[in-house]
C-alpha cells in the first residue's frame, strides 16, 4: 500500500494519491469532523501539491462546503487562518519527506485532528453521501501569511533582533519569504542562502552531515550571529548558533517554554530528558506525534505548552511575548521557537544553550526501511532479553531499563539511552541517542546506526 492514513494525516507516494483516494478521505473528514461548513486549503512547494490541492477543493465543494484557497503558505499560517474563521483546514504537504511523496494534514475548528478524529474518519471511509443541492463556493485568500507575519512582528517588536546578522537557508521551504519578512520586521539584517527552485527534503530532526557542513561554512563566510531554516511546510524549525552548530529542536522547546513562563510541558518520550530538571510544575511524556502531545495538553491544567524533538512548538495558552500578547496556537509552529531562542540568546546563542541541563540528544534515521522489515526485529528485541543483550554487547553496552512507550527505548548501565522506533509516516527507522557528552553521543549514534544496518 503506497498511501497510509495515520498520525500525520494521509501520506504516501504521489502515484498513490489519486483523485478518488483524496476525495474519499476528504469527504470522510468532512462527515466525521466539525469544520464549521468552511474549509481553508493550503499547500507546500513540491511539484505535486497544486494538483492535489485542486482535488481537495473539488472534493469539498461537491459536499457543499465553502472552500477558501489560501495558496502556498506555512502549515501554522494556514492553521491560524482557519482558527480565525472558525473553519476546518487541509494542508497539502509531505513535510520533510522526498518529492515523490506527499500528504494531507487535517484540521477541525479546534485545531489538528486528534486520535479520536482519526478513528472517526476511518470509520466513515467508503460512504457515499448524497450530493448537496448546490456545490460549495470557492474563494481565494491572499492575507493568511500577512496575519501570520503580523502575529510575530507585533508580539516581539521592531527592535527585538536589531544588530543581529541572521542567515536564512531558504531551500524549498514554503515559509521562506515569510520567515525573512518576520526577521526583517524585527530589525535583523537578513542574509538569504541556498534558495532552490526544486524541492529539497530537509529533516530538521536529522540534519545530514553535508547540510551541517554547509551551515558551518555559511556561518563563517558571512559572519552570521545565527542561521535559521525550516522543513518543507515550515512547521519545524532549524537553528544554528554563531559557530554553525545546529541546536536540537527540543532544546529550542525548553528555552522557549521557560521564556514564556510555561507551567506544564507535554513532549514525546524521545525529547531531551533535561526538561525534567528545569523546574516546570509538570512534564508529561507522550508517544511520538503531535496528536499525542495535543491530547496530553488537553488533559493538563494551567499554562501548558507542547513541543516535539523536531522543534515543532504548540502554544496552549495566551502568552506574553517581549512586546505584547501572543494568542494560543495549538499546532506545530517553527517561528516561535526560532524567534524566542534568538531573543533569549542576545548575548550569543551558544552561551544560552550552554545554560540548559547537560543532556545531549542526537538523532538520525535509516531511510527506505519498511515496517515489515523493522517491526519483526524490534518485536524480537522487545520480547527476548537475550537478543537485546547480544545487540547491546556488540556496542559495548549493557541495559539497565527498557521503556516501550513508543518503540524500543533502552536506558543503559552508564546512563546513556538508545531509542529505536519505526517512523509512523515514512519508510524510515528512527534512532535517538541521549548521553551527557556531544562526542560520545555522535560516536554512539554512528555505531548504533551501523549495527542496525547489519541487523536488518
Amino acid at each position: 500500500m503506497t498511501v497510509k492514513f495515520g498520525t500525520s494525516g494521509l501520506r504516501g507516494l504521489v502515484t498513490g494519491m489519486t483523485p478518488e483516494l483524496i476525495t474519499a478521505h476528504v469527504q470522510s473528514f468532512l462527515t466525521a469532523c466539525d469544520t464549521g461548513g468552511i474549509l481553508c486549503v493550503g499547500q507546500d512547494l513540491r511539484p505535486s501539491s497544486p494538483r492535489i490541492a485542486g482535488d481537495v477543493m473539488e472534493a469539498a465543494r461537491t459536499r457543499g462546503i465553502r472552500v477558501i484557497d489560501c495558496g502556498a503558505l506555512p502549515t501554522p499560517a494556514l492553521a491560524l487562518a482557519a482558527q480565525g474563521r472558525g473553519a476546518g483546514a487541509v494542508m497539502v504537504t509531505g513535510s520533510h519527506i522526498p518529492a515523490d511523496r506527499n500528504g494531507l494534514k487535517f484540521y477541525t475548528t479546534q485545531g489538528e485532528i486528534t486520535k479520536a478524529d482519526e478513528a472517526a474518519i476511518l470509520q466513515h471511509l467508503g460512504e457515499t453521501p448524497a450530493p448537496p443541492a448546490t456545490p460549495g463556493t470557492l474563494e481565494t485568500d491572499t492575507t493568511a501569511t500577512q496575519a501570520y507575519v503580523a502575529r510575530y512582528v507585533n508580539a516581539f517588536g521592531a527592535a527585538a533582533l536589531s544588530g543581529r546578522r541572521i542567515g536564512v537557508y531558504t531551500h524549498s521551504a514554503v515559509g521562506r519569504d515569510d520567515l525573512m519578512q518576520i526577521l526583517n520586521g524585527l530589525g535583523a539584517e537578513v542574509v538569504e542562502l541556498g534558495r532552490s527552485a526544486t524541492f529539497i527534503p530537509v529533516d530538521t530532526e536529522a540534519v545530514d552531515p553535508d547540510t551541517r557542513a554547509q551551515i558551518v561554512a555559511w556561518v563563517r563566510a558571512h559572519g552570521l550571529d545565527a542561521l535559521v531554516s525550516t522543513d518543507g511546510d515550515s512547521d519545524r524549525p532549524l537553528l544554528a548558533d554563531e559557530t554553525g552548530r545546529v541546536v536540537p529542536g527540543d532544546i529550542l522547546g525548553q528555552i522557549t517554554a521557560q521564556a514564556l513562563g510555561a507551567e506544564v510541558i507535554a513532549t514525546p518520550i524521545s525529547s531531551n530528558s533535561g526538561v525534567t530538571q528545569k523546574g516546570f510544575k509538570e512534564v508529561k511524556l507522550t508517544q511520538i506525534g503531535s496528536p499525542y502531545v495535543i491530547a496530553a495538553m488537553e488533559e493538563a491544567q494551567g499554562q501548558v505548552i507542547g513541543y516535539e524533538a523536531n522543534g515543532g512548538f504548540l502554544l496552549g495558552f495566551a502568552a506574553i511575548a517581549p512586546a505584547g500578547p501572543l494568542p494560543a496556537l495549538v499546532t506545530r509552529d517553527c517561528t516561535l521557537p526560532i524567534l524566542m531562542t534568538l531573543y533569549a540568546g542576545r548575548e550569543g546563542i551558544a552561551a544560552r544553550v550552554a545554560q540548559e541541563p547537560p543532556v545531549v540528544t542526537v538523532a538520525d534515521r535509516l531511510q527506505n526501511v519498511d515496517q515489515n522489515k523493522s517491526r519483526p526485529l524490534l518485536d524480537q528485541w522487545q520480547n527476548d532479553p537475550a537478543a537485546r543483550a547480544a545487540f547491546l554487547a556488540g556496542l559495548g553496552k549493557k541495559e539497565k531499563a527498557m521503556d516501550l512507550t513508543d518503540g524500543l527505548r533502552m536506558t543503559l548501565s552508564d546512563g546513556d539511552v538508545i531509542h529505536i522506533r519505526p517512523s509512523g509516516n515514512a519508510p524510515e527507522l528512527r534512532l535517538y541517542i541521549e548521553t551527557n557528552d556531544v562526542s560520545d553521543a555522535q560516536t554512539l549514534l554512528a555505531s548504533t546506526l551501523d549495527a542496525l544496518k547489519h541487523a536488518l
